[in-house]
């Protein structure tokens, strides 16, 4: 369990950073909500995603580590949890999806786009997702360059 503690601790720190690294994008909007009704849905569903992924990581922990307090390998290990994640045809069909998808399509995006936009240090999004999940870091960046849309609109547009 120390192990997930760790994992929730540097999640928190990662976005944490990521915000204070960005504070054009995550200041009070001059006029309007502070937080738009797409940015709050990504929120509401990146905030979801972790829920839902730390009830079956906590699970995970709890039912295969056996006393066994090394992350990286060993029962409850994050070696064991990718070998469970190819166990079967189905499982592994998910499993290379979810792989591909976080560590090659998401860095590539964010970091791209991200410098393209002028977001400060955009691979800590990759990086969140080794500590909250894929869906999260996915929802943020969004949530995030719908917030930096917002607030480059003029007040004039953003009645339009």
């Amino acid at each position: 369990m120390v192990s997930l503690i760790v994992h929730a601790v540097l999640g928190v720190a990662v976005v944490w950073f990521l915000v204070a690294s960005n504070p054009q994008i995550f200041r009070r909007p001059a006029t309007g909500p502070p937080v738009s009704p797409l940015e709050c849905v990504y929120y509401v569903i990146g905030i979801a995603s972790i829920a839902i992924g730390w009830y079956f990581n906590i699970r995970f922990v709890s039912e295969y580590a056996d006393g066994n307090a090394n992350p990286i390998w060993g029962d409850g290990s994050w070696a064991q949890y990718i070998d469970l994640m190819f166990t079967n045809p189905a499982a592994s069909s998910a499993g290379q999806d979810y792989t591909i998808g976080n560590v090659i399509l998401l860095p590539l995006m964010t970091i791209i786009d991200g410098r393209r936009r002028g977001i400060g240090r955009p691979w800590l999004f990759f990086v969140s997702s080794l500590f909250t999940s894929f869906a999260f870091a996915w929802a943020f960046y969004l949530a995030t360059i719908e917030r930096q849309r917002r607030l480059t609109q003029s007040p004039a547009s953003a009645d339009a």
